[in-house]
């Protein structure tokens, strides 16, 4: 595109992976940009060095499967939406099998270089303490799990005490349709029928004496993380790792979360379940279900295996597993618009981990679109939405409206931070997935590999033709 520098700057604080990628579309837009990034004045308990987009955890941008791997369409996506973050991971890429890994140092190199020669972006080393001022009209916050604390409170002060949140408890969630509903029953405790519920709003899993007790030697033993040492021990009521409920004795969990009151299996009725694990949906579209109450500091080795004990979750495909861990992010659902913009601030928006995503992609391809959206409003145009049969659009309808509101948990927060998956894309139409000539039986995981190429096919078509590929 041609650039000039004749309009106003758009401001981006934060310069990881989501500041820089925005950062980087505004400028390729012909839009200026000022890039606001602490480092290099004050650091954070994770970062080493003062380089953008430094990658603090792993060094792996995960599967760059494009054909059956949700991670590896949305890095698909982002190439075609010329994407200087995934640039600068091919640049610097590092054996891993089908995982696109990277040499970290020379990634942030990369990425730090680009945005230093760019002739529409400034990189102010700076803290900005505050709420970008009135006078920057077209701004972005993108500082990530560890935003600076006065930032924090003032985004905290902006928006409510419950919209931040600064440790993420977060149970399993199960692709529904590797849940065995020839075990599993669909029914809510005491048949209540909540607000929008219809008295079957749960999947239950039953368990008899042996099945607990073996359910609950092997959460004991099993191998657990963590804290580091700057995220301190976050456990407070409502949020216990299930693993040390277990601990605490052998029958907390049957009187807790998976208590079998008010509940009858359908497949079974006369025998009385010693424990039920509940499974609540979790987004709208009906595609995941969560583990109530499941919260866990287990490995992630470890709660695949385990949970795979319960009856019906055998074969369980797991969307993400659970966590217990410091994140600051928003409740964007009902704070942002679906530009990513904040409700009573026209023009300021967020992008990245602050919003509700989890991963190093996720994060870049937020700061992708908040920072094409901002470059569209300064040019005078409307932000173009991606449509939701996109990665892109898929994770944009998670953060910005894709939840389940809990009715019947009044004051915990229904939205928790996820990696792109397949089940947060809209279901393919009906004939799509057909069974191929000659092959007699058609299910299972040939199936569901047949869909997932299905899926993704039609989100690289519909990205393409969005970008005007």
């Amino acid at each position: 595109m041609t650039k000039t520098s004749s309009l106003s700057p758009i401001h981006v604080i934060g310069g990881g992976l989501a500041g820089s990628e925005a950062a980087w579309q505004i400028a390729e837009a012909g839009v200026p940009v000022v890039l606001h990034e602490m480092r290099g004045v004050r650091g954070t308990d994770a970062h080493k060095t003062d380089g953008l987009a430094e990658l603090v955890c792993s060094n792996s941008f995960r599967s760059d499967d494009a054909t059956s791997n949700a991670v590896g369409v949305l890095h698909a996506e982002m190439r075609l939406a010329g994407s200087l973050i995934m640039r600068s991971a091919d640049a610097n890429q590092v054996p891993a099998g089908g995982a696109l890994a990277v040499d970290r140092d020379g990634f942030s190199i990369a990425v730090t270089a680009a945005l230093e020669s760019h002739p529409l972006i400034t990189i102010q080393r700076e803290e900005v303490t505050g709420l970008p001022p009135e006078d920057w009209d077209q701004a972005i916050i993108a500082t990530g799990p560890l935003t600076a604390p006065s930032l924090a409170e003032a985004i905290q002060a902006r928006t409510g005490a419950d919209s931040l949140a600064f440790f993420d408890a977060i149970a399993p969630i199960v692709h529904t349709q590797s849940i065995d509903m020839d075990i599993c029953w669909y029914q809510s405790r005491y048949d209540k029928v909540g607000p929008g519920g219809t008295g079957k709003d749960y999947i239950n899993c039953p368990m008899d004496e042996a099945q607990y007790n073996a359910f609950i030697d092997a959460l004991i033993a099993g191998d657990t993380t963590g804290f580091k040492e700057w995220e301190g021990t976050p456990y407070f009521d409502g949020c216990l790792p299930i693993e040390v409920m277990a601990e605490r004795g052998r029958e907390t969990l049957r009187h807790g979360p998976m208590k079998p009151m008010g509940l009858t299996n359908a497949h079974n009725p006369t025998v009385k379940p010693y424990a039920v694990v509940q499974l609540r949906q979790d987004n709208a579209l009906g595609t995941l279900y969560n583990m109530v109450g499941f919260q866990t500091k287990l490995k992630y080795g470890a709660q695949a295996e385990i949970f795979r004990l319960i009856p019906g979750l055998e074969n369980a495909e797991f969307a993400r597993l659970g966590g217990l861990h410091r994140n600051t992010y928003i409740n964007s659902p009902t704070l942002l618009d679906r530009s990513l913009t904040l409700k009573g601030r026209p023009g300021l928006r967020f992008a990245g981990q602050i919003t509700g995503c989890e991963g190093y992609v996720e994060s870049a391809s937020i700061g992708l679109l908040a920072g094409r959206f901002a470059a569209a409003e300064r040019r005078g145009e409307t932000p173009s939405l991606p449509p939701e049969t996109t990665a892109f659009g898929a994770l944009l309808n998670h953060i910005t409206g894709g939840h389940i509101v809990s009715d019947d948990e009044p004051g915990k927060r229904s939205f928790q931070p996820m990696n792109v998956n397949f089940g947060l894309f809209p279901p393919l139409e009906p004939g799509t997935v057909t069974k191929p000539e000659g092959v007699k039986r058609f299910r299972g995981k040939d199936k569901a590999l047949a869909k997932k190429h299905a899926t993704a096919a039609r989100a690289l078509e519909d990205c393409a033709r969005w970008l005007g590929r």
